[in-house]
């Protein structure tokens, strides 16, 4: 059976158009803030707050007003007294919409040119908690799926895309990799958060033409930056980083 998406997921518990909604904002949210426009990236990330509290209301068995009488801060003063509703839905996720709200629609770019780079950092404390909101809303609509899970689901979301790395077929190329070394760590990153087998990324180095010594060693020369489960290989932060840098500087070329 396939991997459900996350728009399956959500709509396994919740209203289908207000779950397309919320994933609809959250992936424009992300490519605004990829793009380093922080202020598109605050706006999406109102909107995807606003579709957030429309797919809570219906879940507690509410009418969602349409128009200009939708008010987002009416629902987060009242969706607290929503007894159907798990404490996550409707006590902690509603506290932070309501910070996501505030800087979505109060701060904008109404900062001095002399501050530090506001919108900066407002952009990635939105971010997270919208992910993190995403990630909630997700662990809520599967039954068994713990937060870790669903926080490594929205973390694929996320991940950047870059025209540097193809997949056919699962078999994933690697166009800027200098090394048979900097090629698995690509690998790696692309398919993240899933785990490759050594085998699978050995195999995939060779077609890289790589010789297979040299394949073999790439791979022991990542297990710094790599969590291994008996043979089945995922990246850590600090590979991660270390992919991205090596994007960031074939896109800087």
């Amino acid at each position: 059976m396939a991997e459900k998406t996350i728009n399956e997921m959500l709509k396994d518990k919740f209203e289908a158009k207000h779950a397309d909604a919320m994933m609809r904002h959250f992936k424009n949210m992300v490519n605004d803030y990829q793009e380093r426009e922080w202020e598109d990236a605050n706006a999406k990330a109102g909107k995807f707050v606003e579709a957030t509290l429309k797919t809570l209301w219906r879940a507690a068995g509410e009418i969602v007003p349409t128009g200009k009488a939708f008010k987002a801060g009416t629902i987060m003063d009242q969706i607290h007294t929503k007894v159907v509703l798990s404490d996550s839905l409707r006590v902690t996720i509603p506290r932070a919409c309501r910070f996501i709200y505030e800087i979505a629609s109060n701060r904008g770019a109404r900062h001095d040119a002399d501050e530090i780079e506001a919108n900066d950092m407002d952009a990635n404390a939105v971010l997270a908690l919208c992910s993190w909101v995403l990630a909630e809303m997700v662990s809520s609509s599967q039954r068994g799926l713990d937060l870790n899970q669903a926080k490594s689901i929205v973390d694929s979301v996320m991940k950047r895309k870059y025209p540097f790395i193809e997949e056919i077929d699962g078999r994933v190329y690697v166009d800027i990799a200098d090394s048979a070394r900097e090629a698995a760590l690509l690998i790696l990153w692309h398919v993240y958060p899933k785990r490759l087998s050594e085998t699978a990324l050995l195999d995939q180095l060779l077609r890289h033409r790589y010789k297979k010594a040299n394949a073999a060693q790439a791979i022991s020369r990542i297990r710094r930056v790599v969590d291994d489960d008996n043979g089945n290989l995922r990246l850590r932060v600090l590979g991660i980083r270390e992919a991205e840098q090596i994007i960031e500087k074939a896109k800087d070329a």
